[in-house]
């Protein structure tokens, strides 16, 4: 089959590799559709997997074509997104199930290969089953969605919130589209990029800016989440937190992103600072969310590009071109 491989840091071809071979609990998944996201760009980087080569692709959903000896909940021809969480189930975080911070954890596509292919291997408990009206193409949106959704956990909304969201690619947009659904009185989002403000306003900001000076609101926010790991968009983020407040670190920064807090002011003013692992819980919530409508992936999907030009996707989203770039085999 054809797959993409991240050969070494900044190296990435398309090739041919083997067929993969399912185990007794496992599905093949011919892939549909594989998201191309930030963790994809710390991959290349030669962060977060912890070997290289490395086959990319943790946001995918297909159609399953071969079954384990095991399995019984799926058949062939069904529709399924793909949760890429391994977890070890038996570590301390696994057992208070916190599975996200596991002390082994894995997933498809960062540490095991993924879905940047012609047909995936998964475990059959991480694969949900899509309903008929739903486009299976569209569907690698979901995992995405399902980190939107555990970020919403983590924050514990309240109604009449004033929440202000840093970037505005996919995952500004999805945090964007939650908070209108989570009670927010008003959801300002910041951006260089006049396209993406224009993508936000599109989509129902109350205000969309480059700035949070243009917002005029010296009192801060009640939410503010950053969705872009920028160094300086988290620091100046952290100074727009209004009292009671709660800072959300929903981007995913290099290893080496610092930032300066002021311990007075969290103790002073009752400000949370806290952050948002991957996916808990939320998958099966999000597949459900997702097939209700609450995305429009016509706005989000940007691109569709064949899986012989991931490396060319690659280069786009790096340069920050478009919204959701996805990879068709």
């Amino acid at each position: 089959m054809r797959a993409a491989i991240v050969e070494a840091p900044g190296k990435v071809s398309v090739t041919t590799v083997p067929d993969p071979t399912p185990g007794p609990r496992d599905v093949v998944v011919s892939v549909a559709s594989c998201g191309i996201c930030g963790t994809d760009l710390h991959i290349l980087q030669g962060e977060f997997a912890p070997t290289l080569p490395i086959l990319p692709g943790h946001e995918f959903a297909g159609e399953v074509v071969g079954i384990g000896s095991e399995v019984t909940e799926l058949a062939v021809g069904d529709k399924v997104a793909v949760d890429p969480s391994l977890h070890c189930h038996e570590c301390r975080y696994c057992r208070s199930g916190r599975g996200n911070l596991c002390d082994r954890w894995n997933a498809i596509g960062v540490t095991v290969p993924g879905g940047a292919a012609e047909f995936a291997v998964a475990p059959v408990a991480n694969c949900v089953k899509l309903p008929d009206h739903v486009n299976v193409r569209d569907a690698a949106l979901i995992e995405p969605l399902s980190c939107a959704v555990r970020g919403y956990d983590v924050l514990s909304g309240t109604l009449g919130a004033e929440v202000l969201i840093y970037g505005t690619g996919t995952m500004g947009l999805m945090m964007l589209e939650l908070a209108k659904r989570t009670g927010a009185a008003g959801v300002d989002v910041l951006d260089i990029n006049p396209d993406r403000l224009a993508t936000a306003t599109k989509l129902g900001c109350s205000r969309a800016g480059a700035s949070a000076e243009e917002f005029e609101r010296p009192e801060g926010w009640d939410v503010v989440i950053d969705a872009t790991g920028n160094a300086g968009a988290i620091q100046d983020g952290l100074g727009r937190v209004a009292k009671g407040g709660t800072f959300l670190q929903f981007g995913v920064s290099d290893y080496a992103t610092t930032a300066v807090i002021e311990p007075y002011k969290i103790y002073n003013q009752e400000i949370t600072i806290t952050g948002s692992m991957a996916v808990l819980h939320s998958f099966e919530r999000a597949a459900a969310l997702f097939a209700t409508g609450v995305l429009d992936p016509e706005v989000f999907i940007s691109d569709r590009l064949p899986l012989d030009q991931y490396p060319a996707a690659i280069e786009r989203f790096q340069a920050g071109q478009g919204r959701k770039i996805v990879v068709e085999p």
